[in-house]
């Protein structure tokens, strides 16, 4: 392939540690390339990106892509699927970035990924890390720059607090993921048919703030902000310590996972519990189905994740409602009674469940047809 050495190329990707990519402009999503951005040329700018990078600016993104024996094409690729923005061809790129195309591209002629995969695990850590490292900077690190003193700048402050959290945020950010990686390869293993590593049966729940859109009418910013802040850091902590997965949040709404239904269906119930518990906060209402779901770079996706979200819509408030795969699936593992009836004809075994299922009318839903929605409610001790 011959290579244009004019082309442009794409930004490449720092080393392991935190920091904002080379040459990608500040206002650009990172869903989007602007072939216009330019590596900032600001001297305390510069000796940030040296301090996070551990190395100076060397290479052009030709050069860069030619060292590490990697076409054009390919390298463009790979850095725009990790969301850094086109520079020309500025020397901005250091030889962790001509490192890091030489390790992905030794992974495809090695034979352990294919080149599409190779670019969606770009893509995948390109954005995951990016929303965290804006979280880090407009969260944690502005806050802590506040110049302790009167007369001092945030720019006499942020250099050297960079220098000490550099590697400790490091050494966190690559343990939360060997964890993660751990729990979701074990998860993988425990599956019986290898068809199901992929598409696999889950409880997928959606938890949605109610008159949401009448409160950022009512609510300043920050007082918005803050509730939004509450809601996520709640619902996350309450799908962690039940078992399930926090697939994502989307500010008044989040969206989960659990392996069983029994598990999905505790988190509801605590997440509605927990919420009224706190007079700060709107209503809450949640959907779960139960069925077949595809994961990919992992979101979910299916029928299943749809018909979730529509129960949610048409759930009242404070309640939960279920699709009749997961009433099924609660009565199939003990988890509630088939019908109350069943549960007060044998008293002993009815004590065991712990949630109760009520059959609400049939009623079309956009899309998926006529639902018959249930009730799902913690069930009474007698």
């Amino acid at each position: 392939m011959t290579v244009d050495d004019s082309a442009s190329g794409a930004s490449a990707p720092g080393p392991s540690g935190p920091g904002t990519p080379i040459g990608r402009d500040q206002h650009t999503p990172h869903h989007e390339v602007d072939h216009t951005a330019q590596p900032t040329a600001d001297p305390l700018a510069i000796r940030l990106e040296q301090l996070i990078l551990g190395a100076e600016r060397r290479y052009t993104p030709f050069q860069a892509a030619r060292s590490a024996g990697v076409s054009m094409e390919l390298a463009s690729r790979f850095w725009r699927a990790m969301g850094f923005a086109d520079i020309g061809q500025a020397r901005a790129l250091t030889e962790a970035d001509v490192l890091a195309l030489r390790r992905l591209a030794g992974l495809v002629e090695a034979g352990l990924l294919s080149e599409p995969m190779a670019v969606q695990v770009a893509r995948s850590t390109g954005q995951t890390t990016a929303r965290l490292a804006e979280w880090q900077i407009d969260s944690f690190l502005e806050g802590l720059t506040e110049p302790p003193e009167p007369g001092m700048t945030r720019t006499e402050v942020t250099y050297p607090l960079v220098e000490l959290l550099l590697p400790e945020l490091e050494e966190f950010l690559v343990y939360v993921w060997r964890r993660q990686l751990a729990a979701a390869t074990g998860r993988v293993v425990q599956v019986a048919d290898d068809e199901e590593m992929v598409d696999r049966r889950l409880a997928v729940g959606f938890a949605d703030l109610v008159g949401f859109t009448r409160l950022t009418r009512r609510l300043e910013e920050e007082e918005l902000g803050e509730l939004v802040e509450s809601f996520e850091t709640t619902a996350a902590d309450l799908v962690a310590a039940h078992g399930g997965r926090l697939i994502k949040t989307l500010g008044d709404e989040v969206l989960y996972a659990a392996d069983d239904a029994a598990t999905a269906a505790e988190i509801a119930l605590r997440l509605i519990e927990t919420m009224e518990a706190d007079a700060q906060m709107p209503e809450l209402r949640v959907g779960i189905a139960f069925g077949t779901v595809t994961t990919r770079m992992g979101d979910v996706f299916g029928t299943t994740v749809n018909l979730a979200s529509r129960l949610t819509s048409i759930a009242p408030k404070d309640a939960v409602l279920v699709d009749g795969a997961m009433a099924k699936e609660l009565s199939r593992t003990g988890a509630a009674p088939v019908s109350e009836k069943e549960a007060e004809a044998e008293p002993d075994e009815g004590a065991a469940y712990r949630f109760a299922l009520q059959p609400m009318w049939q009623r079309p839903v956009r899309g998926l047809g006529v639902v018959e929605p249930w009730s799902l409610t913690r069930r009474k001790r007698r």
